[in-house]
């Protein structure tokens, strides 16, 4: 099993400096390097507080002088918001500049809330469709002279300027969920990320099950499957329990974000009340202790021996969760100290 960090700036109130957040975000990510994790993933997003990553290449370039080793993905470029030939030519860069270090990670996006301000009409079935069409060309486009007419994007004889450094191009990885995504991913050769968020064991399993569904009728090679999941190791049982309540809320302002029917003013959602986040049984504290990786080192190396088990290649600890700076600092470094010397 290998191990990575899914990590972005969050700024939960007007009184946060973005810059100092900036900080806290490079000091997580170089505890990941130096504690010998495979990766840090970072993604893309627009407008919103909640997550702020308007683009990714420039977070990994500038992650990329600040670590050493650890490997920098796209976790990730929303597809439909670029043309593939942009997307091809500033990842190549983006490679070059980190000396090869680069992954890329492609989805769909998830949240209306952006699709509606970037590309107004598109819904979640077209996004997927463009996403499609566009992570196929990167690699022809990355090897050169390319044409495409399709039903979204249409171009002649074109070459990804500069090449990537790596060979063949930095690896991609495609977020699956349904079994068609996985089918997708797994015939072009694309690893596989998968997040089953809050919905705990079964859905980790089912997600891999459709994933060896899917490998089953490909003869070529297998790809890399990665879980991420809200993670927290915890020093005791009250820590946990103050863990499980604060994910209760993130999962409640996340979902709240994907719904996308409150006001959103400077970038902040309106504030849920405590009886709407009391009412929402879906996300409660006690779900979220369930069906999350948190617990005290212990308890998550169970967890994690369970996802092992069923055959997944890296497990990322997504740390995003409206904590402070320093709970999440604490809790990556007990990952790094006594969870992932469990698995060397």
């Amino acid at each position: 099993m290998k191990f990575s960090l899914f990590a972005h700036m969050e700024r939960l109130s007007e009184t946060q400096d973005h810059q100092q957040l900036y900080e806290d975000f490079v000091e997580l990510c170089q505890m990941a390097d130096e504690g010998g994790m495979r990766a840090i993933w970072t993604g893309e997003h627009h407008g919103m507080e909640f997550t702020i990553a308007p683009n990714p290449f420039i977070t990994i370039t500038d992650l990329a002088r600040q670590t050493k080793n650890v490997k920098l993905g796209t976790g990730t470029i929303i597809a439909p918001f670029w043309h593939p030939i942009k997307l091809a030519g500033e990842a190549a860069m983006t490679d070059l500049i980190t000396n090869g270090r680069l992954e890329l990670g492609i989805a769909r996006g998830a949240y209306s809330y952006e699709y509606e301000r970037l590309m107004p009409g598109m819904d979640a079935w077209q996004a997927g469709q463009r996403m499609r069409e566009s992570a196929p060309l990167l690699r022809k486009l990355w090897k050169g002279d390319a044409s495409h007419e399709g039903e979204y994007y249409r171009f002649p004889a074109t070459t990804s300027a500069p090449k990537p450094l790596q060979p063949e191009g930095p690896p991609i990885w495609i977020a699956a969920r349904d079994p068609n995504s996985h089918e997708f991913a797994v015939q072009g050769g694309f690893n596989v990320q998968v997040t089953p968020l809050w919905q705990g064991i079964e859905e980790i399993e089912s997600l891999m099950q459709r994933f060896n569904d899917a490998c089953s009728g490909h003869s070529g090679q297998r790809p890399k499957i990665m879980l991420l999941h809200h993670t927290y190791v915890a020093s005791n049982a009250a820590d946990t329990a103050d863990a499980a309540n604060e994910l209760s809320r993130f999962y409640n302002y996340f979902g709240a974000w994907f719904q996308n029917k409150r006001p959103v003013q400077q970038g902040h959602i309106e504030p849920l009340t405590r009886q709407e986040i009391d009412n929402n049984e879906m996300m409660s504290a006690a779900n979220m202790h369930r069906n999350l990786t948190i617990g005290t080192s212990k308890e998550v190396i169970d967890q994690i021996r369970r996802y092992e088990a069923l055959g997944y290649d890296e497990f990322s600890m997504w740390i995003d969760s409206g904590m402070s700076f320093e709970r999440k600092r604490d809790s990556l470094r007990r990952f790094i100290d006594e969870v992932m010397p469990a698995f060397s």
